[in-house]
Formats: structure tokens, C-alpha cells, sequence
């Protein structure tokens, strides 16, 4: 018995569809009305030239064909990795929807021009915040991190509040989206999509 979901409100099998990025898109924005926290959540996976995985939680803030977008300190661990070995993997989990979608490929940083711009759109004490943090670094105590917060509020309380250089964004350009949905039984469906060129060729998988 075919055990495809069919609560998908559109009744399409998305395990037929030619394009990924469409495709995350429309799971994106059904994740966007599901979710109750933090629908952009993902895992990001790293390894730096000692090939050893590194794994931590980050928020996707920018999706296209290009990639997945999210924002660090380029002098974190995970700044340092991706400087040593520029390829990552994610995984963005939907409990609520039972569903997952898995990415890997190259990573390259944004230009300076979208750094500025999504930096500028952050709160001003989380822009602050990016300042004083030597993110991954040893900290004394917390009273260090919030001195150093105070001291940034009181120099750029008349002005604006620029970006540090080593602040900045990363862009994974897939080489491989895949798509999972929870099917009764664990008989789950699964449609990996590889790229090729300037397109992308289309596996469905075993659970």
C-alpha cells in the first residue's frame, strides 16, 4: 500500500518536483506558519583541517538559488574551520510538519554589501553584542562580556553602529538538497536532488 503523506493541503507528491529550490521554498513558508519557535533554526555541520566534525545550531537568514545564508563571527570556531576546509552540511528539522530537509556543498562568504545590510537590520544591542564577543574564545565570566557591551553603548550611543570586518555572512552553495517526510510505519519518502551543471538531476531514495 502506497503510504505517501497526503496531508499536504495541495495534494502534490513532492517527491515528482523538478526544481529544490521551489520546493524549499514552499516548505520553508509552511514552516514559517507551523513552527512555534524558530522555524530558520538549522544544524550546521563543519570539519577543519584536522577533519574532525564540528556541529552547532545557527539561523538560515537568507535562501535563494545561489544558497543557504546564515551570519557569524568569521573569528569563531566555525569561521576558523570553514577558512581551513569551505564546505558544510546542514539539516533544518520541522517537528511539527515531520519533516527534514538536508544540504551540503561549498561555502563562500557574502558580499560586503549584504553583510552591511543584514547587520544593520539587527537590534542594536545584538549589534553591539557582535562587537564585544570574541566568539569561541575563553571568557573570564559574564560581568567581562556586559563591561564590554556598556563600554560599546556609551562610544556609540550618537552614532551608528558599524560592523566589525571580522563580522560577517557565509553562503553554502548545494551540490546535494534532500527532502524527507515521516511516512507511517518508518516507510518515510525521501527525493535527493544532486546538482549538474546548471541544473540538478533527481533521486527518490529508500527510507
Amino acid at each position: 500500500m502506497d503510504q505517501l503523506r497526503t496531508d499536504d493541503p495541495r495534494g502534490a507528491d513532492f517527491t515528482q518536483s523538478d526544481d529544490p529550490v521551489a520546493l524549499f521554498s514552499a516548505w520553508m513558508k509552511e514552516a514559517e506558519a507551523a513552527e512555534p519557535e524558530d522555524p530558520n533554526a538549522m544544524a550546521l555541520a563543519t570539519a577543519g583541517s584536522d577533519g574532525l566534525p564540528d556541529v552547532r545550531v545557527v539561523l538560515l537568514k537568507g535562501f535563494d538559488a545561489r544558497g543557504f545564508v546564515f551570519y557569524t563571527n568569521a573569528q569563531s570556531a566555525k569561521g576558523e574551520e570553514l577558512a581551513q576546509n569551505p564546505q558544510a552540511a546542514l539539516v533544518l528539522h520541522w517537528k511539527s510538519l515531520r519533516r527534514q530537509v538536508r544540504a551540503r556543498g561549498q561555502v563562500s562568504p557574502v558580499s560586503p554589501e549584504d553583510a552591511d545590510a543584514y547587520f544593520a537590520s539587527r537590534h542594536p544591542e545584538s549589534r553591539l553584542g557582535a562587537i564585544a564577543s570574541q566568539q569561541s574564545r575563553p571568557l573570564a565570566d559574564r560581568a567581562t562580556l556586559m563591561g564590554a557591551v556598556a563600554e560599546l553603548a556609551a562610544r556609540y550611543s550618537d552614532g551608528p553602529i558599524p560592523r566589525p570586518a571580522h563580522w560577517t555572512g557565509f553562503r553554502i552553495a548545494p551540490t546535494s538538497i534532500e527532502f524527507w517526510q515521516n511516512g507511517d510505519f518508518r516507510l518515510h519518502d525521501r527525493v535527493r536532488f544532486t546538482r549538474t551543471g546548471d541544473g540538478w538531476s533527481r533521486a527518490r531514495l529508500y527510507p
